[in-house]
């Protein structure tokens, strides 16, 4: 049971972590302390400790288990021994350069099947859905991947809608297909579970415990833009490179349309084909993603960026930004500009004591 107040929880739910050759160290170890972080919390007079979930790390056969940074972590139970479990949480997975191979793990992929049948939620964080997809349970339902890993999801599971620039995605009739997305979204699927089911004070005290800050912006300012490539049209790739160092002059478009020597509408037409884009709209992201870059690095005042990156109109790129990233230029800028104390100072030199 849960309330928005302090939680009161009758039984710990059970939750299982799965560790696989493939998992990401750092994600599955911070799942696993933050999960158990309202037992940190402190507690006023005689009361016992927060215990909202008992978590235990799983996989085909307890013991030792290299991952894969090779760090080795201890898996506490096989999942040939539960036969019920509340929570399924399969952290990220390392994707190598040949991908994602189906079937590798025929027995964890119908143990979660089994597990989801009976009650239990199947969480991913980050690339983990790729296991979970193996699942078919995510077919036809809204989900989320690390960005960088869209691409390739969306290749091996054409059935499942993702959506890279969300946080997080909970979907099925039960609420019980839960995704997050990129890397340390793993914070907001584990804060969104505490407050599911130890209420939202709790979960606000676990994050100010661990100074984890919801992404409530969504992904969309973390995503660099990339224009898709390889799609075999030559006179598109060669306006794309033209473009790539050429979107800040005056009208791109019909300069790249005198250059392709195509009719307005066939180039307009085989652009947005090629690439999934409109020309104007992907001149619009290089540009975004050009200011994006000294917003971070420059002191430039967001005027002048309008106008090195083609705007004329201030005003008209402070919409447009907004509208890609999610955040004003000025709010970009205080997120993503490397701090001052992370700047490296000046060397100084060592002085010989004097003789």
């Amino acid at each position: 049971m849960k309330h928005d107040g302090a939680a009161t929880v009758s039984k710990p739910i059970h939750v299982s972590l799965v560790a696989i050759p493939d998992a990401v160290i750092s994600t599955l170890s911070g799942i696993f302390d933050v999960i158990n972080g309202p037992s940190l919390l402190p507690r006023s007079g005689q009361e016992p400790p927060l215990r909202p979930f008992s978590v235990e790390i799983v996989g085909l056969q307890s013991g030792p288990l290299e991952l894969a940074s090779r760090v080795p972590v201890n898996v506490h139970r096989s999942i040939a021994d539960i036969d019920s479990t509340g929570i399924v949480i399969v952290p990220s997975i390392l994707l190598g350069p040949e991908g994602w191979q189906k079937g590798r793990h025929p027995a964890l992929v119908e143990w979660c099947h089994a597990m989801h049948s009976r009650g239990a939620l199947l969480c991913s964080a980050c690339s983990g859905i790729f296991l979970l997809a193996e699942t078919g349970l995510f077919d036809d339902v809204d989900a989320t991947v690390h960005y960088g890993y869209a691409g390739a999801f969306a290749s091996a599971f054409p059935q499942v809608r993702i959506h890279p620039e969300r946080v997080l995605v909970v979907s099925g009739k039960r609420e019980e297909l839960i995704t997050s997305g990129a890397s340390m979204t793993w914070h907001d699927l584990v804060l969104y579970l505490i407050a599911r089911h130890a209420g939202a004070t709790v979960a606000q005290d676990v994050a100010r415990f661990f100074a984890l800050q919801w992404h409530q912006d969504g992904l969309a300012p973390y995503i660099v833009f990339e224009g898709r490539k390889g799609h075999g049209d030559l006179a598109i790739q060669t306006a794309q490179e033209w473009l790539a160092t050429h979107f800040s002059v005056a009208n791109p478009v019909e300069e790249m349309i005198r250059r392709s020597g195509l009719a307005e509408r066939t180039f307009k037409r085989r652009f947005t084909n090629a690439t999934g884009l409109s020309p104007i709209f992907y001149v619009q992201r290089l540009r975004i993603e050009d200011a994006k870059r000294r917003l971070e690095r420059t002191e430039a005042s967001v005027d002048e960026i309008s106008w090195q990156v083609g705007y004329e109109e201030p005003a008209f790129f402070r919409r447009l930004f907004k509208r890609v990233t999610g955040l004003s230029p000025g709010a970009y800028r205080r997120r993503f500009k490397i701090p001052d104390y992370a700047c490296l100072a000046p060397a100084r030199r060592v002085q010989e004591p004097a003789s």
